[in-house]
């Protein structure tokens, strides 16, 4: 049984993921990322991607250590190592004399010629089995996915849940204060105005409906959600029949994406609107509908990469008369749904 609205789409989500996980430990094996030399040449991976970041400038240890992604401990190790073949050599760091600063020897700049040439021919072997439409598509998706483990790692501590109750007071003054920010005043029809903002989990608690947080420490820091449009008529549209439905029956509305200035830039609203999505598309939906203003230009290009497009009237009934951008996205039934 199923003990939150949620969970359909997080089995949903991991049975995708296997396959790309899958993939991705193929990859690393087949690239040879865990033998212990690279090639016939006497490097680790780690140190010949220590000798690649050092290719033009001396590196503090703990810099070498950041954009590697590995521990301060290793990155130390892997220059000892280097310096005692002779590939590289450490100095005190002007800037901090608690640190020390790694460069190449000559003998490192070598080593890398060759590591360059050696990786060169392995990837045009790659590249040769692959048309040049293939390998820009590959890029793209390999830049895709790198852009999404950046944001992972940005997001750590971070947790999306489902609203509860005692949600409602933090997330009301959330909303308040981002609808400040931007100008968006309670005295027009931008969603600050609602009168059920001070009880938001109250709107959510139908099965086609669900309204997520996001949280670090137990503080909340943003939200959003989905739920069926509310027509503009909610019997029937004018002109309708039984045999040709209203439209809006199918239409659910992406409501309410607030995030405080400590979310941002970290990926958490595009995250949180393809689980909106997911969530949607489950329920039987046919198209996601939201409003927004120009104002919000960060959201209104979330928007736009994502897959909703502008549409030139309003739809249902929000009571969000001053969003005067209304747009939609159709939702494909398939899991490969442009998004």
């Amino acid at each position: 049984m199923l003990n939150s609205k949620s969970e359909t789409s997080n089995k949903a989500e991991q049975a995708q993921g296997s396959g790309l996980r899958t993939l991705s430990r193929y990859l690393v094996r087949q690239l040879g990322m865990l033998n212990s030399a690279c090639g016939d040449l006497p490097l680790s991976p780690v140190q010949a991607h220590a000798l690649i970041e050092l290719r033009h400038q001396a590196m503090p240890i703990k810099q070498l250590a950041q954009i590697l992604n590995i521990d301060k401990s290793n990155a130390s190790r892997a220059i000892t190592n280097l310096v005692e073949k002779g590939l590289a050599q450490t100095k005190s760091n002007p800037k901090d004399s608690r640190s020390l600063l790694a460069q190449l020897t000559p003998q490192g700049k070598k080593l890398l010629h060759k590591l360059d040439q050696q990786q060169n021919i392995v990837f045009e072997q790659i590249l040769s089995q692959l048309s040049a439409e293939e390998t820009e598509q590959i890029e793209n998706a390999i830049t895709t996915y790198h852009k999404a483990i950046c944001r992972s790692q940005a997001q750590q501590g971070l947790t999306i849940r489902e609203i509860q109750p005692e949600d409602d007071q933090a997330m009301a003054q959330i909303i308040r204060e981002v609808s400040a920010e931007y100008g968006l005043t309670s005295d027009k029809g931008y969603g600050v105005s609602d009168p059920t903002l001070d009880s938001l989990c109250k709107e959510y608690l139908s099965d086609d409906a669900c309204y997520w947080v996001v949280e670090e420490n137990g503080v909340l820091l943003g939200g959003g959600g989905i739920a069926p449009l509310t027509p503009n008529d909610p019997l029937m549209e004018q002109g309708a029949t039984e045999s040709e439905p209203n439209f809006e029956d199918g239409v659910c509305e992406l409501q309410k994406m607030y995030f405080s200035h400590q979310l941002r830039g970290k990926g958490l609203a595009r995250r949180l609107a393809y689980q909106a999505i997911d969530f949607a598309r489950e329920h039987g939906y046919h198209s996601c509908y939201l409003e927004t203003t120009a104002c919000l230009k960060e959201a209104v290009k979330l928007y736009e990469s994502i897959g909703f497009e502008h549409i030139p009237s309003h739809l249902g009934s929000t009571g969000h008369d001053a969003c005067e951008m209304p747009m939609l996205l159709k939702l494909s039934k398939s899991s490969d749904a442009a998004m």
